[in-house]
């Protein structure tokens, strides 16, 4: 369980991004990263964001081993310069939290929409959205520093539950690091500070406060 934390912006400006990304074309990736992403792709499809894969350990452990297959693709690329920015789309996670505010909306008597990772890398800003249609959302926003040409660091700053005619504030609660062991045009596959991973595609819109 995540420490509560009180706001505390750095206090120096982050420096911008040192590393400049290898862009991906569907040209560029190898036949064998296209057959691993393919096989990522078909183990995740029946899989409801996670939800089915938290009871069958054989099928994580698969989706695991090919996410191994992934990183191992994408291995010796930098992931952190500008194509990072964008929406992405959740598709899959092991992410408890995420996963159990999926499930139990229901109990809310909503339903969970798409859930969101928006990553601004020049303005070094991550919010992490899970949305309630047709006008609720639950979104959380980080300030970013890229460690390396693979992992950005994050420290949360503030959370948001909001609905058509409300809002609550409430207090940021972490920071950790993900690693983005893979990135290509329209897929990313991340691995974070507690053994967590998500698979997301590049959303079709832009999501915004």
């Amino acid at each position: 369980m995540a420490t509560f934390l009180l706001p505390n912006p750095f206090a120096t400006k982050l420096p911008r991004p040192r590393y400049s990304h290898r862009r991906f074309t569907c040209s560029s990736v190898t036949a064998q990263s296209r057959s691993a992403r393919e096989h990522l792709l078909a183990l995740i499809a029946d899989q409801d964001r996670g939800l089915r894969t938290q009871s069958d350990p054989a099928k994580r452990a698969a989706i695991v081993e090919a996410i191994d297959a992934m990183a191992a693709a994408g291995a010796g690329s930098v992931t952190t310069g500008d194509s990072l920015s964008a929406t992405w789309r959740l598709l899959w996670t092991t992410e408890k939290e995420q996963l159990f505010i999926i499930e139990k909306a229901p109990l809310l008597g909503t339903l969970a929409g798409d859930v969101l990772q928006v990553i601004d890398v020049r303005k070094r800003t991550l919010n992490n959205v899970i949305t309630f249609p047709p006008d609720g959302v639950f979104f959380v926003r980080s300030a970013i520093e890229v460690a390396s040409p693979q992992k950005v660091n994050f420290r949360f700053t503030s959370a948001v539950l909001r609905g058509k005619n409300w809002e609550i504030p409430l207090p940021p609660f972490g920071q950790g690091w993900f690693d983005t062991v893979y990135l290509d045009d329209d897929l990313r596959v991340v691995k974070d500070i507690r053994g967590d991973y998500l698979i997301v595609d590049r959303a079709t819109y832009n999501w915004k406060e």
